[in-house]
């Protein structure tokens, strides 16, 4: 991080992404747009500038990062692939699927992006910004999403600059996110098996346990608005600001008309709001468990659930 007090904003087109490979070639700190959420990019191949990430986040250091990658070839000089992840990546990448691999003794990557696991979670994103970018640097980028650790993850760049403005170099504008929630995360044992570690826009492997931390997103108070939150709400009290979803209404909603897509890319704007709002409490609609709605229904218990 250079220091300086205000970040620039610059579209994500071929001069910005230029600008933005430069500023990560010298070790700084970039927000670039995915499909998902808004990444905090730093070069992965360097302690000093993944440090930057953990500094500019408030992010604690057992919480490991995604390595993203341009492809599966990219992918393989990081981590050991079997035949069971090898297909997840030709089927799902590029794409919002994150693969937990066994690290590669030779990966040259920063000891802190694994948070000093014998993993390392990688993706290859399908966003044109993040791919140019990628096809324009020589390394890996470790990015978790660019807001300050434990808040509302980013949708927009607007998103970026209400926690990160001053302590990161660029972010890219590339507008708002489509598919609005994190990349679902799956593990691929040696046994073969594939295990969820976090919901995501894909449905892929067998729900996890909720066993140590592997990859982001797993701590159990996380993408918190900085107020108290009531879910399964069909109407507000009157100190609440309610997020609708469906039939009930609220002050913003998810989707009036009911559709958990349009809910998950929805979510963090409406939380975003929400937190914004005068009011000191947040109620929010039931979301139904299926599809995309898994990972709503994820993000909102952890943002609902008391911080340690």
């Amino acid at each position: 991080m250079s220091g300086k007090n205000v970040t620039d904003m610059v579209l994500a087109d071929a001069e910005g992404i230029a600008r933005a490979a430069r500023i990560l070639e010298s070790g700084g700190l970039v927000a670039v747009p995915t499909e998902t959420v808004y990444g905090l990019a730093a070069r992965a191949d360097s302690a000093e500038a993944v440090a930057t990430i953990y500094a500019a986040k408030g992010r604690p250091d057992f919480n490991p990062l995604i390595v993203h990658v341009r492809d599966a070839a990219q992918a393989a000089e990081y981590a050991e692939f079997s035949p069971a992840a090898l297909a997840l990546a030709e089927a799902h990448w590029p794409g919002p699927l994150t693969l937990v691999l066994p690290r590669r003794g030779d990966a040259g990557l920063a000891e802190a992006v694994t948070a000093q696991l014998p993993t390392v979670a990688l993706r290859a994103p399908a966003h044109p910004a993040m791919r140019a970018l990628l096809e324009a640097i020589e390394f890996p980028l470790a990015a978790p999403s660019a807001n300050r650790s434990g808040f509302i993850s980013p949708t927009t760049a607007a998103h970026v600059l209400a926690s990160l403005d001053g302590r990161i170099d660029l972010v890219l504008d590339g507008g708002p996110t489509t598919a609005g929630v994190e990349s679902t995360i799956v593990a691929v044992r040696a046994d073969g098996s594939i295990e969820e570690l976090r919901p995501g826009p894909l449905a892929v492997g067998v729900q996890g346990g909720g066993g140590s931390i592997e990859a982001p997103g797993q701590l159990a108070s996380h993408y918190a608005p900085g107020k108290p939150v009531r879910l399964g709400a069909t109407e507000a009290e009157p100190d609440e600001f309610l997020i609708g979803f469906g039939p009930v209404e609220g002050d913003v909603t998810l989707s009036a008309s009911g559709d958990v897509n349009e809910a998950a890319a929805r979510l963090y704007a409406c939380l975003h709001e929400a937190a914004r709002a005068d009011r000191p409490r947040i109620a929010v609609a039931p979301v139904p468990e299926k599809g995309v709605g898994r990972a709503i229904n994820d993000r909102l218990r952890r943002a609902a659930a008391p911080a340690d």
